[in-house]
């Protein structure tokens, strides 16, 4: 199966959390049905990227990324490589690349995020329809900053930094009732 129809498998199956949410699946699947390029960073009107919350093991802390070109702390993320099977494993390697970290993912999305920026190589402003996962981390995990990171840290649930942004504020509300709901 091809990342791309691995796309419109997870968002067509998807239950989402809300209705606005799942507006936003349908959205995403219009794109994806317009475009057979939507996985590809190289469609300039927008591309789909994949990101995680990582959670602590006992689910009191985050794992946030301080991305160097945005100036923020964000959940690891990112744009989907040819060799990505899925979505999911996207996001698992974004999650790798830049938090040091193996961690096994729920494999259904659990919320979508469309917002502009632009890419690297871009002179304009694109989307990334960002598709984000939540997974926990092992006992003991420890972050490491690499190539891909400005800084790596564990932040309380409840003790974000001051200005992140209100989307990864959602993310981690909506990650919290997703994995307190598996218990």
């Amino acid at each position: 199966m091809s990342l791309h129809a691995d796309a419109i498998r997870a968002l067509a199956g998807w239950d989402a959390p809300s209705p606005s949410q799942a507006a936003l699946a349908q959205a995403y699947l219009g794109f994806l049905a317009a475009r057979p390029d939507a996985t590809a960073r190289s469609c300039s009107p927008g591309h789909l990227t994949a990101s995680a919350m990582v959670f602590s093991h006992d689910l009191a802390h985050v794992g946030l990324v301080l991305h160097g070109i945005v100036g923020a702390w964000l959940a690891p993320g990112g744009h989907l490589e040819p060799a990505d099977a899925t979505l999911a494993d996207a996001a698992r390697r974004e999650v790798r690349e830049e938090l040091g970290l193996e961690v096994d993912l729920d494999p259904s999305p659990v919320t979508l995020d469309c917002h502009p920026i632009t890419c690297r190589g871009y002179t304009e402003p694109t989307r990334h329809y960002d598709v984000r996962f939540v997974g926990r981390a092992r006992p003991g995990a420890e972050l490491v900053v690499s190539d891909e990171s400005h800084d790596v840290r564990w932040w309380p649930v409840d003790g974000l930094p001051a200005d992140v942004f209100d989307e990864v504020r959602e993310l981690v509300q909506s990650g919290l009732v997703r994995l307190t709901l598996e218990r």
